[in-house]
């Protein structure tokens, strides 16, 4: 029998869920979404259902050996070069170590090519999973969501898909790929709601202290100006710009400050950062701002105006239009006083 060959699995109530670990460096990558499908089997159980998942995390190399950074490596009790035949659901967990010599997943690559909606009902990623469903061409002009920090990279890389960093999940035909980390939580949240309805996922989401629904999106944890900040010209111009952000800085006022014309400042700016000065300055007034929400207890009306919007309102819709989440709801998310109830007591007792 060739390799290639699929063997028709048992009939079974059970789902067979497939989640292959990558790299152990993240280890919640594969992990969290394999808690939840267990986390189901429990509450499928007590309430009599011969149904659920069969969960098994598989390495992709034929050692059977996850090399992780959480101080112990991992030995899984299958390859995922074994499994022959048909799985409910596959999911692919982070990407190829970078430290291990990737024709040892070249194997691995080819046997990932061979999964089809014949054989595997879902074929998911989590974080930077999606590299390795793009790599064996599973993707190719689909809609696609990887971690935020990968979006370019991964734009770049494969130019026939066509990438959203900002949701944690997204769903295209029976492809879904989620962001990063602990969305993939959420991915097999929404894929539990799929299978068994949204009481049942409901009650895994409790029991796992965690939200069914997450508010946000992944647009609200990444760096505005993460490319941005490694010209030298634009690390530069934000420390005077900081300096100034509750002033007016239109780019005749920068190119002063810079001895140059507006015109050519313009055109060396955009150059060298691939972003104009005005949607700069918004970028760093918007980083300031949240920092100012998390760190802080300055009002609303109080940080528009040091980083220079004007009003709240005007601090509102740009945070909306770039984070996609009000500055009230991303001080809600991301500050948490140190005397809230429920927090425990950090300073040492005298």
């Amino acid at each position: 029998m060739k390799n290639s060959e699929f063997i028709p699995a048992p009939v079974s109530r059970k789902k067979k869920v497939i989640i292959v670990a990558m790299t152990g460096r993240m280890m919640m990558d594969f992990v969290g979404p394999a808690d939840v499908f267990t986390t189901t089997n429990l509450f499928l159980k007590h309430s009599g259902l011969d149904e659920g998942y069969e969960v098994l995390i598989a390495a992709p190399t034929a050692d059977k050996k996850v090399s992780t950074g959480a101080g112990a490596d991992l030995l899984c009790n299958t390859s995922v070069l074994d499994i022959r035949s048909s799985i409910d659901t596959l999911i692919i967990s982070n990407y190829e170590s970078h430290e291990s010599p990737a024709e040892i997943f070249e194997p691995f690559y080819k046997w990932l090519s061979k999964r089809t909606e014949k054989n595997t009902r879902r074929i998911a990623s989590v974080c930077a999973g999606t590299f390795a469903l793009a790599k064996a061409g599973l993707i190719n002009n689909r809609k696609v969501t990887t971690h935020w920090e990968q979006n370019e990279k991964l734009q770049k890389s494969y130019p026939l898909l066509m990438v959203d960093t900002n949701p944690f999940y997204v769903k295209d035909g029976h492809i879904y790929t989620s962001g990063g980390v602990s969305s993939g939580i959420d991915l097999a949240l929404a894929m539990v709601e799929e299978d068994f309805g949204k009481d049942v996922a409901i009650q895994v989401a409790r029991e796992l202290v965690v939200y069914l629904y997450r508010p946000g999106y992944q647009s609200q944890f990444g760096n505005l100006l993460p490319v941005i900040e490694s010209s030298a010209l634009s690390q530069k111009l934000r420390s005077w710009v900081l300096e100034h952000l509750n002033e007016q800085l239109d780019v005749k006022r920068i190119a002063d400050h810079l001895n140059m014309s507006p015109r050519n400042f313009t055109r060396v700016f955009h150059k060298r950062t691939g972003t104009p000065p005005a949607k700069f300055v918004e970028k760093v007034r918007v980083e300031q701002a949240r920092k100012l929400l998390e760190d802080t207890d300055d009002s609303l009306e109080n940080i528009a105006e040091r980083c220079g919007f004007g009003a709240p309102s005007s601090m509102r819709r740009t945070f909306l239009r770039l984070l996609m989440i009000t500055p009230s709801d991303y001080r809600r998310a991301f500050r948490v006083p140190i005397n809230a109830p429920g927090m425990p007591e950090l300073n040492p007792i005298s």
